[in-house]
């Protein structure tokens, strides 16, 4: 029931899409084999491990190389419950046992790059990596898996998931793309942070090199298990983390594609530049831009100092001014805009930091200031150095705090020093920080605002939360789901303020028009495993 406005998101991407000239003809092409897809990517890779990682950086380039259990399916991804199997056989298995058992029947022609067969072993020490990680072992996404009781594998053909609870959020979890499917055999004799700097995967692409700082190689994997597929001899994606660079590539053709988006300008001068040689592509993007605090460093620790750091931020006035050079329009809550779960604007105004009166809001932060003994505060926004929409949004917001009297002032770093900063050194007074997640599945995806969630960087804890969060996600009564959304929202946002939100993205893909069969989604973690691509040259 919940998925009803989703759909209707969707295809209002999708509508963009056409509008914006995207060729539905592609379906009934037959598509060509061979050619190498160059494409650009706007980060570097801080690590090869998806159960780790969370950038489209390293999904981009690495995602061609693995398989997953199940998939967002590529003919359709802007649909929220459009699931097709991977080393699964057949269609998405329907749970039983009241909606608390899922039995998965795993493909028997599945191979790993090195020769080795792909089997329910694997599944099970790949999910219970990602679900139930040993002590010391980072999880990104451990906390979409808690409705899981336990993971079994009863015989080499068959994974069987036993959930506490039943939950519409365990399919879309399943599918998050960043769940690849490991060799057992590679995390016993290996360990478990073998996978960060070695690949070993079982997707249409085998990895052939990777030069940090200037591209990433795959080529064509013969044994793929979908038959017939992939298309292209293999890929090459070029780390161009300026975006002038990216947009030269295209519109000079040494790339084909950038899979993340560009802002509206940029999509603008690549149509008049180039007519119809580009295609392009636009919808609602999944992924918020977030400005967290570092609760365990002063004065970050005072929920006042907190609150006054949203209550500053116009961002009424600064979607209208941002989405003219930036790739982020939307002012939202915590879920997914238009989703039924999502606050409404007048839900949002009662919430600290969205009255339309930026004033009254600003007078208040000041106020909360003074009495923190916070006033003209200097301190430094830690951000990742990409322009979109990094840079351009942490330049907005210091500006946006420098009016109440808050003195800031930036250190932008590469991708993977940014990450370290964030997880290791945890050396930061406030950072950028981002919930871009894949398939939308609010339930899980607002796990980010946990304390206890492996990809929060808040450094805080919040027992409130962690109950709101669990009785939201056991409750089927889609009404009383919606009531603990917005409580859980109010804490996080307003009365901890443990975060601040931005502004919602919005996704714009030109690309040069010979790129066919990958069709854009609601985020720019779907849809990567390149096996649908080819070229039509």
């Amino acid at each position: 029931m919940r998925f009803n406005g989703l759909k209707k998101a969707a295809m209002a991407g999708l509508g963009a899409a056409i509008g914006a000239g995207f060729a539905l003809t592609a379906a009934a092409e037959t598509p060509k084999m061979g050619g190498i897809l160059d494409f650009v990517v706007a980060g570097q890779i801080p690590s090869y491990d998806g159960h780790l990682e969370t950038t489209f950086a390293m999904i981009h380039p690495i995602r061609p190389f693995y398989s997953l259990l199940i998939r967002v399916n590529p003919d359709n991804p802007s649909s929220p419950t459009d699931f097709v199997c991977d080393v699964c056989e057949g269609a998405v298995p329907n749970p039983t046992d009241d909606g608390k058992t899922y039995v998965f029947k795993i493909r028997t022609d599945v191979t790993f790059h090195n020769g080795a067969p792909l089997s329910s072993k694997d599944v099970k020490a790949s999910f219970d990596k990602i679900a139930f990680p040993p002590e010391g072992i980072a999880s990104a996404r451990r906390t979409f898996f808690k409705m899981v009781d336990s993971i079994t594998a009863p015989d080499d053909t068959t994974v069987v998931f036993k959930l506490k609870y039943a939950s519409g959020a365990f399919i879309p979890a399943v599918a998050t793309p960043f769940n690849f499917i490991y060799s057992k055999d590679d995390l016993d004799k290996h360990g478990y942070h073998w996978h960060e700097k070695n690949i070993n995967g079982s997707g249409a692409f085998m990895f052939v090199q990777h030069q940090p700082g200037a591209f990433t190689e795959g080529k064509r994997y013969p044994g793929y298990h979908l038959k017939g597929k992939p298309y292209l001899d293999g890929f090459k994606a070029i780390e161009a983390p300026k975006m002038a660079i990216r947009l030269q590539a295209i519109r000079g053709d040494r790339a084909a594609i950038e899979f993340r988006g560009f802002p509206p300008k940029a999509r603008d001068d690549l149509v008049a530049a180039l007519g119809d040689k580009i295609t392009v592509q636009e919808s609602d993007w999944n992924c918020g831009l977030y400005f967290t605090p570092n609760h365990t460093r002063k004065p970050f620790d005072d929920v006042r100092v907190r609150k006054a750091l949203t209550l500053a931020v116009d961002r009424w006035g600064g979607s209208k001014y941002l989405s003219q050079i930036a790739i982020v329009k939307t002012v939202g809550g915590i879920a997914f805009p238009n989703h039924p779960l999502a606050a409404t604007k007048e839900e949002l105004q009662q919430l600290a930091g969205y009255s339309t009166d930026i004033k009254a809001s600003r007078a208040e932060a000041m106020r909360l200031l003074k009495e923190a003994g916070a006033e003209g505060l200097e301190f430094t926004l830690l951000n990742r150095a990409v322009d979109q929409p990094y840079k351009v949004v942490g330049t907005w917001l210091i500006d946006q705090w420098r009016q109440v009297g808050l003195k800031v002032k930036q250190d932008a770093k590469p991708t993977g020093p940014f990450f370290d900063s964030l997880r290791k050194s945890k050396d930061f007074d406030v950072s950028m920080d981002f919930n871009c997640q894949s398939v939308v599945n609010p339930l899980v995806d607002v796990s980010k605002f946990l304390g206890s969630a492996g990809n929060n960087y808040g450094q805080y804890k919040d027992p409130l939360m962690e109950d709101l969060y669990d009785k939201m996600n056991r409750e089927g009564d889609p009404k009383k789901v919606r009531q603990y959304m917005r409580q859980y929202e109010k804490q996080a946002l307003d009365e901890q303020a443990h975060m601040g939100l931005t502004l919602w993205w919005y996704k714009i893909n030109p690309h040069r028009s010979y790129v066919k069969g990958w069709k854009i989604a609601p985020s720019h973690y779907l849809n990567q495993s390149l096996d649908n691509v080819w070229l039509d040259k």
